[in-house]
């Protein structure tokens, strides 16, 4: 099969954000073997994949896990089942590889595919675990905090999701970006106007938001985290900033009640119970299914073009770069 490999090793001693200048530092195409399938597994013929943010992490050695070299890249895809439990054989299904997605097919473990609703289009499937269940279980915690939620990159797939699913909930949202952009928030801030501070003050001091989502996790963020109320938390979830911020009001962890913390969905599935987590993969699919929820586009690839393309299409604003495999 064709598939797109990782030629990095390990973790890589520095972090320098989810962009890169050329894939071909990290990346190689070549034809290898189908993947063997196991006891348990899926095989899946892969349709379509998806390029986030942390796919760009994870094969610069910045993420989490550590790479091999020589594994296929990619998390998160469609695809229709070739071998495995019957019950599956032939269903188009959405999962999360470990990794494994940029390749014409992948192994997972059979309990963790998600068959899909025929209404989902190959593009909505392609990322329904990685983006929408974090923004569904996000805001059912920011729902549970208070009336108002912060969210950073909010032009991105996943905070367009969150900002939506905000306006059914009854949450006000203030969508954090560095460019004007209408997305339908309650309120925008934009941290590249000089106006910044003195327009989040007057925002946070009417809304009071007790919890930030914030993927880029910048020095504007601790700005944000600072005017917030009493037993505020800041939930970082990602890290689109080369630039560590500075805590300039540590009194606030103690007298204020405030909280620093992270979420990863991996650890979300782990924690929550099957009821709780079919319950979200249900709404998930129906918001995607009936048109409240979806996926903007800005690049495709093909398998072949990805590691030519792939640092150009990821600079791409407003969208998601989506792997076409067939």
């Amino acid at each position: 099969m064709q598939a797109i490999l990782q030629t990095g090793d390990g973790y890589a001693p520095t972090s320098t954000g989810p962009l890169i200048d050329n894939a071909a530092d990290w990346l190689e195409f070549a034809t290898v073997p189908l993947p063997d399938v196991g006891e348990g597994q899926a095989l899946i013929h892969i349709r379509r994949a998806a390029v986030n943010p942390s796919d760009i992490h994870f094969i610069k050695g910045e993420y989490g896990q550590p790479r091999l070299h020589g594994q296929v890249a990619g998390f998160e895809g469609c695809g229709d089942v070739v071998v495995g439990p019957k019950s599956l054989i032939g269903q188009r299904v959405a999962f999360v590889a470990g990794p494994g997605a940029w390749a014409e097919y992948v192994t997972v473990d059979a309990a963790t595919c998600i068959p899909l609703h025929p209404a989902i289009s190959d593009n909505d499937a392609t990322g329904q675990i990685v983006n929408p269940l974090t923004a569904r279980a996000m805001m059912g915690m920011a729902a549970d905090a208070g009336d108002a939620v912060i969210i950073t990159a909010a032009t991105s797939q996943l905070g367009k999701l969150m900002i939506a699913m905000g306006r059914d909930m009854g949450v006000k949202t203030i969508a954090v970006v560095r460019r004007e952009v209408d997305l339908g928030a309650d309120v925008m801030l934009n941290t590249q106007s000089p106006d910044f501070i003195a327009n989040a003050k007057a925002a946070l001091s009417v809304l009071k938001p007790r919890m930030m989502l914030d993927a880029v996790c910048e020095q504007a963020s601790e700005t944000l985290f600072t005017l917030m109320p009493n037993r505020a938390r800041w939930v970082s979830y990602g890290k689109l900033s080369n630039d560590a911020p500075h805590l300039t009001q540590m009194g606030q962890l103690i007298f204020l009640g405030k909280r620093i913390e992270g979420f990863w969905l991996t650890q979300w599935f782990r924690d929550t119970s099957p009821a709780d987590k079919m319950a979200a993969i249900t709404d998930v699919q129906t918001r995607f299914a009936d048109g409240r929820w979806t996926t903007d586009v800005a690049a495709e690839l093909r398998l072949d073009q990805v590691v030519d393309g792939l640092a150009t299409a990821i600079r791409k604003p407003d969208g998601k770069t989506i792997i076409v495999v067939r």
